[in-house]
């Protein structure tokens, strides 16, 4: 496995951080002012301007869809090892993927779309979220059931004649509260009938569609990520034409896992990059403060902290990279043990560093003064998101002692 990087990826990684130091970093407190002053007069869910300022200035830096592999719809066509550390990049920011329209759930949409999707769902709704002109929700969570076991899903999804009619309340629908949000991707039952894993379809539904009702916001740890948002949603009698489904019915399981994977990764690539940026202010801060007659950093605390954050970080680095590097050679569904291990290992990295991080700066470390405490509600929310730690666990312990199992035979 060579993970060095091509000539194109490192000019690629040096234009992004260029663009971060002239554009993203200067501008992190006009985006938290921008926010706050849409707040103040009452309407959160509006998009932010110097996002849209920014994004076509990255658009003509060639900054723009990098996370698609294999598709002639990506101006660049980078394989997800390319990607990734230009994706580790974007994650030193929270909000800085939608300015370069790499952001989730967009991002693991339009690769649902590209690769199950019929030339007219493409034409009408990826066409659009590649280009920035909207973007997109994926409905699949609900409050009623441990969603964190696909097969307990109970919205339905009826045939109708030439329309299927949807039922089912959903929550957690990330990007759900943006007002340019024109697409739900919805998972539900087709047939409950049918074994577990065929029972599950997924089908396209504009927002706009009557019978939907966007009931509330969802706060993470008291951030309400606006204008993104985390939005709970009910569907009663909704009704979208038959060629809106994916694939086909019972298809939506598989779905789910071909859309899974990419996404995973994409969010601990951003996740090493938020383990960066939380170390360096670390370093930065406890070089900068005194405490008990000396700098904190000379106290031997902090280099054994320092020392084991540099440590993690390159672990868990090296394991995104060989997720990926397994997912362009072998495919996703091979490379599941490892996009598994790192789903697992980059949240909890990145949490104790944050953690670590906060420790340092003190009373500052949970203000909006420093980012650490919005950091550290993104990421410890990853260790539920697409997927929970145990599952994953799950799904590498299986695996393990599947292998040694046939080894025991033979």
């Amino acid at each position: 496995m060579d993970f060095s990087y091509s000539p194109k990826v490192e000019n690629l990684r040096a234009e992004l951080m260029r663009f971060f130091d002239t554009s993203i970093y200067p501008n992190e407190a006009v985006y938290l002012e921008q926010v706050g002053r849409h707040r103040a007069a009452g309407n959160a869910w509006l998009p932010v301007p110097v996002i849209e300022q920014l994004k076509p200035l990255a658009r003509e830096r060639g900054l723009w869809n990098l996370f698609l592999p294999k598709s002639s719809r990506a101006l660049q066509d980078l394989s997800n090892l390319e990607y990734a550390p230009l994706c580790e990049i974007m994650g030193r920011v929270m909000w800085a993927p939608e300015v370069f329209n790499c952001s989730a759930p967009d991002t693991g949409n339009m690769e649902t779309l590209e690769r199950y999707g019929s030339d007219a769902q493409k034409d009408r709704w990826l066409e659009p979220l590649l280009a920035g002109e909207i973007r997109s929700a994926f409905l699949m969570t609900e409050p009623a059931v441990a969603s964190s076991d696909a097969t307990n899903i109970q919205c339905s999804i009826r045939r109708d004649g030439d329309e299927y009619v949807i039922d089912g309340r959903k929550w957690f629908a990330s990007g759900a509260g943006d007002p340019r949000c024109a697409l739900y991707i919805v998972m539900g039952k087709t047939d409950p009938a049918a074994p577990a894993h065929q029972q599950q379809s997924m089908v396209l539904v504009p927002a706009n569609t009557p019978g939907i009702e966007v009931i509330r916001p969802l706060p993470v740890f008291g951030y309400d990520d606006a204008p993104h948002g985390h939005m709970e949603i009910e569907l009663r009698g909704v009704r979208v034409p038959a060629g809106n489904l994916l694939l086909g019915e019972g298809r939506g399981f598989e779905i789910a896992q071909g859309r899974l994977g990419p996404g995973r990764i994409h969010h601990c690539m951003r996740t090493i990059g938020v383990a960066e940026r939380a170390l360096e202010l670390l370093c930065k801060r406890v070089q900068a403060r005194v405490a008990f007659g000396k700098r904190i950093g000379d106290h031997s605390v902090w280099h054994e902290r320092i020392a084991e954050a540099r440590c993690m970080i390159e672990q868990a680095r090296l394991l995104t990279l060989k997720a990926a590097y397994m997912m362009d050679t072998v495919g996703n569904k091979v490379a599941r043990a490892e996009i598994a291990m790192i789903k697992v290992v980059a949240p909890n990295m990145a949490c104790r560093i944050i953690d670590w991080a906060i420790q340092a700066h003190g009373g500052a470390g949970v203000t909006e003064d420093f980012p650490l405490a919005g950091l550290y509600a993104g990421i410890r929310t990853l260790r539920i998101a697409d997927g929970p730690d145990e599952v994953h666990r799950g799904t590498i312990a299986r695996l393990e002692l599947a292998k040694h199992a046939i080894r025991a035979e033979h």
